[in-house]
């Protein structure tokens, strides 16, 4: 039985007793390869006596093929299963991130000079210049991840809590990537106007703002509205950090096959934040031709307003060089639908638009789908870049210089898309490009206003 391993798939971490002999530990792998587990780390945990208590990894379809694992396994002699647990949960048990002191604090001194009396200096100095607060408190390197849990991954309109995992998730990201501290905050409202007001009133305790799933079209009139209201840098990162790591992929996949993206037409299957924020960022790097459909007719309109033409989705197929799918729907694209040496990025997961060796059979020059299109590629050097200028606002050119620092460190032998996410180079270097970018383009508060 074949088992493929995929992002869809249960990982369980089973716990056995396995004796302390030649075999058992390979008749416990054995079955369950047989019975279609896929296996992951093995680790061992302790030695009792003449058995050895291990944990192995393992990624099933669902709960009743682990049951069929667990129901094999048990029957194996000289092994005591102990205990199964899902891994994912357990990684996430009492949450992902904690707030910890910068500071030692061993003695009285240290509580005067932290808090009470000493403190009170830092607060006088920051009353007559509140630019101050950047230097002396963690506003600087702070940036709010907020969410009203409209729009969660895949999974959609799960509710504001439900949507807590993601928001630790980006702020471990921001942590580990560039050094940032991600604070969530969930705002239990699907009111457009109360998410900005609240956001409004807590945004000085932070440098910048990280709008995360809200859903379409909301999403849209949020960040306008707190454009016009917080000098600060503020992004929409389903909109805007996919559009960054899209054109990025754009750059490499055209160069591929000898095609300048600018003149190239560009079709967008699919108008929502993503498609959306796509069709504006390549408008704005100079691509001239941008068709779109989606069944929505708010955003056809959005996507005229903004100088790209709304078509049928058979029609786009015919005329756009370059197709771009975020529909979130398997199989949309049929290969008779492919153009020959069409460039198709198919970026839902887990199952793409039309699988890449399918489009490249029907006569696409290149194709591929959206497992290394991350916007953790974007988003980290993105906010790191613009706090490190001071800047006022994250603008296109600060994206594009994105897009074009991602697209230079991917491995062009290998023919990638984009780098890997854990690649040091990457996230230091988008911080670089933003930060000059930030500088050259005007974004940052001006000498008499800081």
């Amino acid at each position: 039985m074949e088992f493929e391993r995929t992002t869809d798939n249960l990982i369980k971490n089973l716990r056995v007793y396995i004796t302390d002999k030649p075999g058992y530990l390979g008749k416990v792998l054995t079955t369950i390869g047989m019975h279609g587990g896929n296996i992951g780390d093995l680790r061992l945990i302790k030695r009792a006596g003449k058995s050895n208590l291990r944990e192995i990894e393992i990624y099933v379809r669902d709960h009743e093929h682990m049951q069929e694992i667990l129901h094999a396994v048990g029957e194996l002699d000289g092994i005591q299963v102990a205990s199964v647990s899902d891994a994912v949960l357990d990684l996430h048990r009492g949450g992902k991130i904690e707030m910890k002191s910068r500071v030692p604090v061993e003695s009285a001194s240290d509580i005067r000079r932290i808090y009470t009396p000493g403190v009170a200096a830092v607060c006088r100095a920051i009353e007559k210049d509140p630019e101050l607060m950047y230097d002396y408190t963690y506003v600087r390197n702070t940036v709010a991840i907020v969410t009203n849990g409209t729009a969660i991954l895949g999974l959609g309109d799960i509710g504001v809590r439900a949507g807590m995992p993601v928001m630790e998730g980006k702020a471990v990201l921001f942590s580990k990537l560039v050094g940032l501290n991600g604070i969530p905050i969930l705002i239990d409202s699907k009111d457009i106007q109360t998410c900005i007001d609240t956001i409004v009133n807590i945004a000085p305790s932070f440098g910048a703002i990280k709008l995360e799933d809200f859903r379409a079209p909301e999403c849209f009139a949020i960040e306008a509205a707190l454009k016009e209201k917080l000098e600060m840098p503020i992004m929409h990162d389903d909109q805007h950090g996919t559009a960054t790591v899209v054109l990025a992929a754009l750059l490499n996949a055209t160069k591929y096959v000898g095609d300048d993206l600018r003149s190239l037409s560009v079709g967008i299957i699919g108008l929502g934040a993503a498609g959306t924020g796509i069709a504006w960022l390549l408008k704005s790097f100079g691509v001239q031709t941008i068709y779109g459909a989606d069944i929505a007719e708010d955003a056809r309109q959005r996507l005229s307003a903004a100088g790209g033409t709304p078509l049928p989705l058979m029609e786009l197929m015919q005329k756009a060089q370059v197709v771009v799918t975020t529909t979130g729907v398997p199989n949309l694209i049929k290969p008779e639908m492919v153009r020959h040496r069409q460039i198709i990025l198919a970026l839902s997961n887990p199952d793409p638009e039309i699988k890449p060796e399918a489009a490249i059979e029907a006569g696409a020059a290149f194709a591929a789908d959206g497992r290394g299109v991350n916007n953790a590629l974007a988003f980290p050097g993105l906010f790191k870049g613009a706090l490190a200028a001071r800047a006022a606002r994250i603008n296109n050119r600060m994206k594009i210089a994105a897009a074009q620092a991602i697209a230079a460190l991917a491995n062009s032998d290998r023919k990638e898309l984009v780098p890997a996410l854990l690649n040091p180079d990457v996230h230091q270097r988008v911080s670089e490009a933003v930060e000059r970018a930030a500088l050259e383009s005007g974004a940052v508060k001006k000498l008499s206003e800081m």
